[in-house]
């Protein structure tokens, strides 16, 4: 479904990613791990057309979507959800829906059907449509951002951080909505800080270090490689 192939992004005169490679199949969902700062979200940030590539290409579904805009991008049926707080907090909760369901244009029925279709995975959703999204707790707005990234019925989700200060009860709850959808033909790319999550739910793992893949292939044997994961938690572990 997604080729990455020997992919290379700078900021300025700054080269943060050196020919990355790294393939999705339909129906899977990989994981994308490693230290902090090491590119992860960069590597999405190339995919979605949001960061100019410098060299290599990324082929989606067959076709090379290297240096095409993010719109084209996401009316292909590739979406990212970003780190972070993905809504728009003075919307209320449909307004936010409406705008992922910007892709059908004029076609408002399709838009509702769309939405309605979401809102049967996101029933607390329903209960709050018309709520402000910025009043809602950190969960449910991730939620929210999870929800909206489905509007567009995505094809291939990257997600960026989906657990990132939420409490654990909240992430598996969004868990088990995306291993619906997986499911259900939806491809998923994972960035996470909590290695042994993101390993639990995915089939194949990349781990990245300094803006390279160091390790590729099932996720479970990574768990092994403790040179590689200690690295993931001393980055992350508070200062003393």
């Amino acid at each position: 479904m997604l080729q990455v192939e020997d992919v290379s992004v700078s900021y300025g005169p700054v080269q943060v990613l050196f020919d990355v490679s790294l393939r999705v199949d339909a129906g899977e969902i990989v994981a994308l791990l490693g230290t902090n700062g090491a590119g992860k979200t960069t590597v999405l940030r190339a995919i979605s057309g949001v960061l100019p590539v410098t060299s290599g290409r990324i082929v989606f579904e067959g076709e090379d979507i290297t240096g095409r805009s993010p719109r084209d991008i996401v009316e292909s049926g590739l979406i990212q959800l970003p780190g972070g707080r993905g809504v728009f907090p003075g919307m209320t909760v449909r307004e936010n829906l409406e705008v992922g369901g910007y892709v059908y244009g004029r076609d408002a029925a399709r838009r509702r059907d769309a939405i309605e279709q979401v809102l049967e995975e996101f029933p607390i959703l329903r209960e709050r449509l018309d709520q402000q999204a910025g009043t809602m707790s950190g969960g449910q707005q991730q939620m929210l951002s999870l929800a909206k990234s489905m509007v567009p019925e995505p094809r291939l989700l990257l997600v960026d951080e989906l657990s990132l200060g939420l409490a654990p009860v909240i992430v598996e709850d969004l868990l088990d909505i995306l291993r619906r959808y997986v499911t259900r033909g939806v491809s998923v790319v994972v960035v996470e800080q909590h290695v042994d999550l993101a390993l639990g739910i995915a089939e194949r793992a990349y781990f990245m270090e300094r803006g390279q893949v160091r390790f590729d292939g099932p996720a479970e044997e990574l768990r092994g490689r403790d040179d590689l994961l200690r690295s993931v938690f001393l980055s992350t572990a508070a200062p003393v």
